[in-house]
């Protein structure tokens, strides 16, 4: 039973979460990614991998163990069938190319389908983690973010301004407003979240964009 839909984080969560299909293997990044699994819909069981080494992440059963944590550092559990695995391996699977999926969160995505979501020159970072190899390992790549920043600038723009992550590596890119498709000719305005009107998406998006043949209108229960 999937969670009511409530604030942008959980519109992006839900609507992400319609793109996974039953056995998908799927890597979740850290933060907003890491609510996807709430919305599931019935019926669709992923596998989900966190590049620290496991596979068949789940909900914690009991209590929690402190030498069990994901990529982010948070507590998890370990769904029946999941596999410990030390980092070389973690990283066959992705740079290999067997993950289907990965969903992570950004701080700029372009036209282009470059991302940029792992520094903010200036401020401390621990590194970049695994996104590098997970924008160019996996299948397919979603970014999850909101729509734009704190300050209300757009996050969707025609060039992305910081440290890329990857180049021209994004598919689909999924915002409390919009849903956007990147093709080689640019973006593609696919859907338009529950109750926002274009006008909305034009005026807080920067990059252009085309509106696909059939523009809908995303429903939550």
């Amino acid at each position: 039973m999937t969670e009511t839909v409530k604030t942008s984080k959980e519109i992006i969560a839900a609507r992400v979460a319609k793109e996974l299909h039953d056995g998908d293997l799927v890597n979740l990044g850290i933060g907003l990614p890491t609510m996807i699994p709430n919305y599931l819909p019935e019926g669709v069981d992923v596998i989900l991998q966190s590049e620290n080494g496991f596979t068949g992440l789940g909900p914690i059963k009991g209590e929690a163990s402190k030498d069990l944590v994901n990529a982010g550092g948070q507590p998890i559990g370990i769904n029946s069938g999941g596999a410990f695995f030390d980092s070389q391996t973690s990283f066959a699977l992705i740079r290999g190319g067997h993950v289907d999926v990965t969903v992570l969160g950004g701080l700029e995505v372009d036209q282009h389908g470059n991302l940029a979501n792992w520094i903010i020159p200036g401020k401390m970072v621990p590194g970049m983690g695994g996104a590098m190899d997970l924008v160019t390992g996996a299948k397919k790549v979603i970014v999850a973010m909101e729509h734009c920043s704190k300050k209300g600038a757009s996050k969707i723009l025609e060039e992305c301004k910081l440290p890329l992550t990857g180049k021209a590596v994004v598919d689909l890119i999924v915002t409390e407003l919009a849903v956007f498709r990147v093709t080689e000719e640019g973006l593609v305005l696919e859907e338009l979240q529950e109750g926002v009107d274009l006008e909305t998406v034009k005026e807080k998006t920067e990059a252009p964009f085309t509106i696909g043949l059939r523009v809908n209108e995303v429903q939550f229960n």
